[in-house]
């Protein structure tokens, strides 16, 4: 089996450090310009700088993000950005647009470019052409059945890598090709400014009836007919990999730094399972439930998803029967006492989850709750304090703490 690579979002050097952290191979993130997520806290030069080297101190790669779609008078901005990214170091560029690819082959030759899922690619012609160009992978359109990206991967150069996503967010427009967003809101995804239009509740109105809004769906939710599940691939990576898939990309460069850090955790085990020629880990299965998601589903990977498989009608909120409650910042392997920085409220006697990077996880009761002026306490502070926690084992700084929720 080749070499197989887990690719982690990261929408800032923080939660880059984590998903690097927790297992990921290489990392994807965007600079303050050109990436089509301006949602995310994106790094300016010197935060790629330090992000990109210390990614490069544990062997991880980093892909920068410069997939919009440019108007003229961004493409000409583009090269002194592209400047920046060689002095810090970027080992590939994400793009999308014929412009910005030749820029980069005519400026930084050298550069690595792999080619946005945006450019929608759902064929082999279309791999080699961009291979041909310079390419060194394509991101492929998440349209594609799994029979289909092993057609894709029987015609093309096994030098051309292939990437797909496995887990996270879809979206209802092609491959993220939409125009709904700027339509309602004035808001451009592919200016990286998605208003995120499609999750939102619609009703039909008749012309000669204006204000009576009729459900499209009778219920009393309403109907969110365009909100699509999120994807999850987790016990399927060996069929990806069978069809050709080398890169195994997720989704969520604006989530949380825990979505990225036990999401990448998952993974990484499944992937090493997958590796190793060990049976998929069901568990892991759970895993990913303990993160903010919606109702999971596969994608396209085994056909277009049936009525109401991939999309939720009801609704186009959460699941959350998780949190996190806290990141372990020190431990004192004389007290057994760690320092934490809290998120989420925990208090004596509750039931908590650690999740180690790239280690175990393990369950403990709160049997102590002591501020670093000595007080003890009986519930957390306010989100971002530092309290000490007594562990029943040695765990390692950057652990996350999370809690299971009762309401």
């Amino acid at each position: 089996m080749m070499k197989l690579e887990l690719l982690s979002p990261a929408g800032s050097v923080g939660k880059l450090k984590y998903a690097v952290n927790f297992g990921a191979n290489a990392v994807y993130i965007g600079g303050q310009r050109f990436g089509l997520r301006a949602a995310a806290e994106n790094a300016d030069f010197e935060e790629l700088k330090e992000g990109i080297a210390y990614a490069h101190a544990n062997n991880v790669r980093v892909y920068v993000t410069t997939n919009i779609f440019p108007r003229s008078a961004q493409l000409r901005k583009f090269p002194a950005f592209l400047t920046q990214l060689k002095e810090a170091k970027a080992d590939a560029l994400i793009i999308s647009d014929m412009g910005m690819f030749a820029t980069t082959r005519a400026l930084a030759p050298e550069m690595e470019i792999h080619i946005s899922t945006q450019a929608n690619c759902l064929n082999d012609g279309a791999c080699r052409f961009y291979h041909q160009l310079g390419a060194k992978r394509v991101v492929l359109a998440r349209e594609l059945t799994l029979e289909e990206i092993a057609e894709i991967r029987a015609n093309t150069p096994q030098s051309l890598e292939l990437e797909a996503f496995v887990h996270g967010a879809m979206c209802v427009s092609y491959s993220g090709r939409c125009l709904l967003s700027h339509y309602l809101a004035n808001r451009d995804s592919n200016q990286g400014n998605c208003a995120h239009a499609c999750r939102w509740n619609y009703a039909l109105v008749e012309e000669k009836r204006p204000g009576e809004y009729l459900p499209v769906i009778e219920d009393e939710n309403g109907t969110y007919i365009m909100n699509s599940k999120d994807m999850c691939m987790i016990d399927h990576l060996q069929d990806l990999a069978e069809a050709g898939i080398t890169s195994f990309k997720i989704e969520g460069r604006i989530k949380s730094e825990y979505y990225v850090a036990a999401i990448t955790h998952a993974y990484r085990k499944a992937l090493d399972l997958l590796v190793a020629g060990k049976p998929f880990d069901e568990k892991l299965l759970e895993e990913v439930k303990k993160v903010s998601h919606r109702d999971y589903f596969h994608g396209f990977y085994y056909g277009p998803p049936s009525h109401g498989e991939g999309q939720r009608y009801d609704s186009s909120g959460y699941i959350r029967t998780w949190e996190i409650a806290a990141y372990v910042q020190a431990y004192d392997a004389q007290t057994g006492m760690a320092v934490v920085k809290t998120k989420n409220p925990f208090a004596v006697g509750d039931r908590l989850e650690v999740v180690e990077p790239r280690g175990d996880i393990f369950r403990f009761t709160v049997n102590d709750l002591v501020s670093l002026e000595g007080e003890n306490l009986l519930v957390s502070k306010h989100p971002e304090s530092m309290v000490s926690i007594s562990l029943p084992r040695r765990v390692k700084i950057g652990s996350l703490i999370r809690k299971e929720k009762t309401d």
